[in-house]
């Protein structure tokens, strides 16, 4: 159950049109937590997963006594709305470890700045299929994509002018 200050502030974040709209999704599963709705109904009403109704609730939850704590020490109204934002802001998530390190992409740049010619190879320009199968001959990766070279060099391509661009008169 909400007390009155939470369920203020989280129709407050609801209402904000300058929250962001992950934000007003969750304050609003708490809100319909709190009219009584059980997951499969809030997950249908917002149409939402079950499983994301499911978090928000446990996470929620979870942090109850904390948030209680917070309201006994009597925190300003701004304090208790933006630490009921941050219990509704996603954790950080670390993703994938890197595979390649960074001396590898410094090696890698450093193939890509070479003539092609120098590595026997029968092109004009690198590309990143070409830069690819290079730094595995040479033993410098194990394994790479095309596609991670690609992320790694930037494009040689540019992008045309947005505006009109004009010829310059010659002097006569």
């Amino acid at each position: 159950m909400l007390t009155a200050r939470q369920r203020t502030c989280l129709e407050q974040t609801a209402r904000r049109q300058t929250s962001p709209q992950r934000l007003v999704k969750r304050a609003k599963i708490l809100l319909a937590m709190d009219a009584g709705a059980n997951n499969c109904q809030m997950a249908r009403q917002m149409h939402l997963n079950r499983g994301t109704v499911r978090a928000w609730r446990q996470r929620w939850l979870a942090l109850t006594p904390k948030l209680e704590q917070a309201a006994m020490a009597g925190l300003s109204e701004k304090a208790r709305t933006t630490m009921l934002e941050d219990v509704l802001t996603d954790t950080l998530r670390l993703g994938a470890p890197a595979t390649c390190t960074a001396e590898q992409i410094v090696q890698m740049v450093a193939v890509a700045c070479e003539p092609p010619e120098e590595s026997e190879r029968p092109i004009s320009h690198w590309t990143p299929r070409e830069v690819a199968e290079e730094v595995r001959q040479r033993g410098l990766v194990d394994a790479i994509s095309t596609r991670s070279v690609g992320r790694f060099l930037p494009s040689g391509r540019r992008e045309a002018a947005s505006g009109r661009v004009l010829a310059q008169r010659e002097a006569r």
